[in-house]
C-alpha cells in the first residue's frame, strides 16, 4: 500500500483532528503517501483532495472540529455517486481510505469496501451511539461541555429559585444526558432508553424544594421528549418557574479532552497499521481501554448498550 486517503464525514466531533494527525504521521513514518479528502464523501466525488505532510497536522491535536471539514452527501448514496467516487480514487491512486465519522459514515465506508476499496472506520460522534464500542471520539468532550453549562445554569437558577431543563443531544442514545446528569448533579435525567413520568420529575423537584434546595436541574436527551412541553407541565404541577436551555451545537465544539485526544491518537495509528497489514473492512473501537477492531458489518449491526446501573445510581444519588 503506497497511498492512503483520510476523510471526515457526518457531524464533527472534538478529537477528529487528533485522529487525523495520528493517521498522517503514522503514514509518513511508514513511507506512505497520505491524501486528505476534504468535505467528506463530497470531496471524494469531486476530487477535492490534497497530499498532506508533517506540517499539515502541526498544532492541531488540541483543536476542535476537523481541518478536513465535513459534509453530508446524498449523492454518494446513489450508484452514480459511488462510481464517481471510485473513479476519483483510481485517478489519485489511493490504495485505501480511513473514514472518521459515525454510523452513516461507516455505511458509506462499507459501500467502498464492497466495491473493492480497503477501508478502516474510526468512530467519531459525540452521541456515543455506536453499540460495538465503549466510547466514541468526542463523547467525553461533549459531556464536559454539558457539565460546565450545568454548573453555570445552576448559579442563575439558585439565584431565582427556578428549575431548569437542560436539553442535550441524543436522539436515540441518552449517554450525554446520563453521564453529564450524574456528573453535574441533576435531580432528574430523562433519556429515550428509560421511561420517567413527569409526575416523578415533579415529585423529586418538590422534595428538593421542601428541604431548602434553591434550584433543580433536569437533564433531557433531545430524543426523549419536548423540553418546552415538559417545562410547562412541571411548572403547572409544582408552581416552580421552569426554564429551558437547549445547548445545541455548542456540544460539538471546543478543545477535546485529554481522553479524547488519547483514544483518537491510538485509533488513528491503529487504522494505518491495519491497512498496511492488508487487514481492511474493519471498524475500530475501545473496549476496557484497549483499541479493538472488528468487521465493519458486525460493528454496524451491534445494538447499543445503555448503562442501566449508572442510571439507577444517578437516581439514588439525586434524592
Amino acid at each position: 500500500m503506497k497511498t492512503i486517503g483520510v476523510l471526515t464525514s457526518g457531524g464533527d466531533s472534538p478529537g477528529m483532528n487528533a485522529a487525523i494527525r495520528a493517521v498522517v504521521r503514522t503514514s509518513i513514518y511508514n513511507n506512505v503517501r497520505i491524501m486528505g479528502i476534504k468535505q467528506g464523501y463530497n470531496g471524494l466525488i469531486n476530487g477535492n483532495i490534497e497530499e498532506m505532510n508533517l506540517s499539515s497536522v502541526a498544532d492541531i491535536i488540541h483543536r476542535g472540529g476537523t481541518i478536513l471539514r465535513t459534509a453530508r452527501c446524498d449523492e454518494f448514496t446513489t450508484e452514480k455517486g459511488l462510481q464517481k467516487a471510485l473513479n476519483v480514487i483510481r485517478i489519485f491512486n489511493i490504495d485505501g481510505i480511513i473514514v472518521l465519522g459515525g454510523d452513516g459514515s461507516f455505511k458509506g465506508a462499507r459501500k467502498l469496501n464492497e466495491a473493492g476499496v480497503p477501508i478502516i472506520g474510526v468512530p467519531c460522534t459525540i452521541d456515543n451511539d455506536m453499540g460495538y464500542t465503549d466510547y466514541t471520539i468526542g463523547f467525553f468532550t461533549a459531556v464536559e461541555t454539558v457539565v460546565d453549562a450545568i454548573s453555570k445554569i445552576r448559579d442563575t437558577s439558585s439565584s431565582h429559585g427556578r428549575a431548569n431543563i437542560v436539553e442535550v443531544m441524543g436522539r436515540s442514545c441518552g449517554d450525554i444526558a446520563l453521564y453529564a446528569g450524574l456528573a453535574g448533579g441533576a435531580e432528574s435525567i430523562i433519556v429515550p432508553e428509560e421511561n420517567m413520568e413527569v409526575d416523578e420529575v415533579c415529585k423529586r423537584l418538590i422534595q428538593s424544594r421542601n428541604r431548602g434546595k434553591l434550584h433543580s436541574i433536569i437533564a433531557l436527551a433531545e430524543g426523549a421528549g419536548n423540553a418546552y412541553e415538559y417545562a410547562k407541565e412541571i411548572e403547572e404541577k409544582t408552581g416552580t418557574e421552569t426554564r429551558v436551555t437547549i445547548l445545541g451545537h455548542i456540544q460539538r465544539g471546543g478543545t477535546p479532552t485529554a481522553f479524547d485526544r488519547i483514544i483518537a491518537s491510538k485509533m488513528g495509528h491503529k487504522a494505518v497499521e491495519l491497512l498496511l497489514k492488508g487487514d481492511a473492512g474493519k471498524a475500530l473501537g475501545i473496549k476496557e481501554n484497549q483499541v479493538i477492531d472488528l468487521d465493519i458489518d458486525e460493528a454496524l449491526s451491534s445494538k447499543g448498550f445503555f448503562d442501566k446501573e449508572m442510571y439507577d445510581i444517578a437516581k439514588i444519588l439525586s434524592i
